[in-house]
């Protein structure tokens, strides 16, 4: 025991001796010391191998809890970009004029629809699963609008908040995606008839995917929707002609506007907090680099949390 204890530690602390044969026998109190230091260099290997090689999910955390929480007690752990849960199994009735507010949608996965071929040689399109490649900066917080009733069901329209976030997301291959997650101008209505928030509702609905560039911004060639080059100055031969017809697209920068859908669950519903949290899927497609490639379908799941505010 005492040759092996002493082989983790010259391991841990670089030295060989502990390869060299023994010439002396070790007092008891020597060995026992190497035994406990031995010991404790071991379980710190193991724990920090442990973590390294997978570390345990981030433990939910409540609103309240959160609240109790100073600035640098967030600073730099990650909790900024987290949503908080909700506890409880209530009910909230919506009344007229309520409103969703402190909403909060945090990705915990990301797909990409992508050719896949199989070992047939056969290739079909399926979702598979990326790397984030974004800091974590990719929730949407804040998001908040009205909630009414259309048709006997339930009905939010999106209206303010950061309802956008850059998001990079790399493929298997190495490929990066980039899209802006986003639920602007979200029309969201409950599958069933009602009025009430409650485990197991669902609702969901279609929103507006803005374009992940803006006007300005110029390519690595100069070019721009409204500043900028209207073509590479580096290839004048190109202006005319079918040639130009294959860079036409990227010549002719233009601010696409696509559509996407959501639909959330609600699992927990807090009544005297007026809270509820739940998970969400969504639907939409990826950055088009002002109309010059076209886009990718991405599938995200995560989290939600909302308060719904009825002063």
């Amino acid at each position: 025991m005492a040759r092996f204890s002493a082989i983790v530690l010259a391991l841990a602390f670089g030295t060989a001796s502990a390869f060299a044969p023994r010439t002396h026998v070790r007092s008891a109190v020597q060995m026992s010391a190497v035994d406990d230091a031995a010991k404790v260099t071991a379980a710190g290997l193991a724990a920090a191998l442990a973590l390294g090689a997978a570390a345990p999910p981030a433990q939910a955390i409540t609103a309240a809890e959160r609240a109790q929480l100073s600035y640098l007690q967030v600073k730099g752990t990650g909790l900024a970009n987290r949503c908080s849960v909700a506890e409880g199994s209530d009910s909230i009735s919506v009344k007229a004029g309520a409103q969703l507010v402190d909403m909060c949608l945090e990705p915990k996965a990301f797909f990409v629809e992508e050719p896949v071929a199989n070992k047939k040689g056969e290739t079909k399109t399926e979702f598979v699963a990326t790397k984030l490649m974004t800091r974590q900066t990719y929730s949407l917080d804040g998001v908040s609008g009205s909630l009414s009733t259309d048709g006997g069901k339930l009905k939010f329209t999106e209206e303010d908040g950061i309802d956008y976030a850059a998001t990079t997301v790399q493929l298997p291959g190495g490929d990066r995606v980039p899209f802006l997650f986003t639920v602007k101008d979200l029309v969201a209505k409950g599958a069933k008839d009602g009025s009430d928030f409650k485990p197991g509702f669902e609702f969901g609905g279609k929103f507006t995917v803005p374009s992940y560039r803006t006007g300005l911004f110029l390519d690595p060639k100069g070019r721009g929707m409204s500043t900028g080059y209207d073509q590479a100055q580096a290839l004048p031969g190109l202006q005319g002609g079918e040639a130009e017809a294959e860079l036409f697209n990227e010549n002719n920068k233009k601010f696409d506007v696509l559509e996407g859908s959501i639909e959330f669950e609600v699992q927990a519903v807090n009544k005297g907090e007026s809270e509820m949290s739940g998970v969400f899927v969504s639907a939409q497609p990826s950055d088009t680099d002002l109309g010059g490639k076209e886009p990718k379908k991405l599938l995200l799941k995560g989290i939600f949390y909302a308060k719904v505010d009825q002063q």
